[in-house]
């Protein structure tokens, strides 16, 4: 028999029975549009992390106080980091782009009859190329303004509305804590993330934060933007060198700083995710495998039915392995016909979770592609058996049969 008779033979015994096909086929539908589904929510929550967190800038380090400790609790952050450790870090670390120092709190802020509570930031002008901030109106302050301790203000987006609500915000005046800031410029919103809102923030000048605000000598931290990835092992090594030898730390003794690796964090976050995606599309590929037991169970049920026409067939010339493939391709055509439909079925579900559940979700090509393998996978596994099973009947008592 040729392959396109055998195939055309294989849907003629599929249509006879339409009803008991669809019931079989429901089980491959479900698992390769769950699989579908789930691959696209990781793949999605995966290009979510790496778009939050490139908002707050690549190849980060930040540098925060370590934990004071009684015996073994921590009792507080140490307050030894300064301005004159960022420039030291500046000078003597190679391979660092920008470097910010940062002083920041929440305070109630007030313009007009209006007052919201924000996070005032006070920091440099490197700060925006290292968190990828930009300027929509106005402009930034500058280094002569961290010189004079200067009472001016960069808003975010955020602020702006709470504060001044379409009204012009650039030249206006509001009050931080009870002192007059210059509003010189607003930024260009970013954005909410899952876990901050980086435009509900007030930038100014670190040393204003210190003298004007905070009235503190240290800093909170210390934003590192370095040049290159490769060379982030080179600078956590730098950073860890100068900073304890300026804070006479005895070797072997604990740091009283931290390191914070945005770039590790990224990753770890990213596996997680993969790992959650795998764990549940695991859990949808459970109904693939009852999906394919029924198929075998329909297929030892189609060639009980069809003793008679397997033995007429072998009568007239019919090979084993006609035979065979007959009833192969037969539960491959259920099995990828049910894996197309749940391909389709899965896009429309992540189409759907994306357009009312809020969750991104990325189709990717290799999704697809892994949904169809796994449903002609299916069809070979669980179709060869019954198949087999035919092919090894005795022609004279098939002919018998009733």
């Amino acid at each position: 028999m040729l392959f396109f008779q055998i195939l055309r033979t294989a849907f003629r015994g599929i249509v006879a029975n339409k009803m008991r096909t669809s019931l079989t086929m429901l089980g491959i539908i479900i698992g390769v549009g769950a699989i579908i589904a789930m691959l696209s929510l990781g793949e999605g929550a995966k290009q979510q992390v790496i778009e939050s967190m490139s908002r707050f800038g690549t190849n980060v380090l930040r540098v925060r106080p370590g934990m004071a400790r009684m015996g073994h609790v921590r009792t507080g952050r140490v307050e030894t980091l300064t301005l004159d450790d960022a420039e030291a870090l500046k000078k003597e670390v190679p391979g660092i782009r920008f470097l910010s120092p940062v002083v920041a709190s929440s305070i109630q802020v007030k313009y007009s009859n209006r007052n919201a509570g924000t996070l005032i930031t006070g920091t440099t002008p490197e700060y925006i190329e290292i968190n990828n901030f930009k300027v929509a109106e106005g402009s930034f302050f500058e280094q002569t303004d961290i010189k004079l301790a200067r009472r001016v203000a960069a808003i975010g987006s955020t602020v702006r509305k709470e504060l001044f609500g379409e009204g012009p915000a650039v030249g206006e005046e509001m009050k931080i804590e009870g002192q007059t800031f210059t509003v010189i410029a607003v930024m260009e919103t970013k954005g909410q993330t899952s876990f901050s809102d980086p435009d509900d923030q007030i930038f100014i000048p670190v040393t204003t934060s210190q003298r004007r605000v905070f009235f503190q000598d240290y800093v909170n931290d210390i934003n590192i933007q370095v040049e290159e990835a490769s060379l982030i092992p080179s600078v956590k090594e730098g950073i860890e060198r100068v900073l304890r030898d300026r804070h006479r730390i005895a070797p072997g003794a604990e740091s009283d700083f931290t390191i914070r690796d945005f770039t590790e964090m990224m990753m770890a976050m990213q596996e997680t995710t993969r790992t959650f995606t795998v764990l549940l599309s695991g859990i949808a590929a459970v109904s693939l495998l009852v999906g394919g037991i029924g198929v075998m169970n329909i297929m030892l049920v189609s060639v009980t039915e069809r003793t008679r026409e397997i033995g007429i067939r072998m009568a007239v010339g019919a090979r084993r392995k006609d035979i065979l493939r007959q009833f192969l391709i037969e539960a491959l055509v259920i099995t990828v016909s049910g894996g197309l439909i749940g391909i389709a079925s899965g896009v429309a579900i992540a189409s759907l979770i994306s357009r009312f559940g809020e969750w991104d979700t990325v189709i990717t090509f290799w999704s697809i592609a892994l949904g169809f393998c796994f449903s002609a996978l299916v069809g070979l596994v669980f179709g060869i058996y019954p198949a087999r099973k035919a092919s090894l009947m005795d022609p004279i008592e098939a002919l018998r049969y009733e």
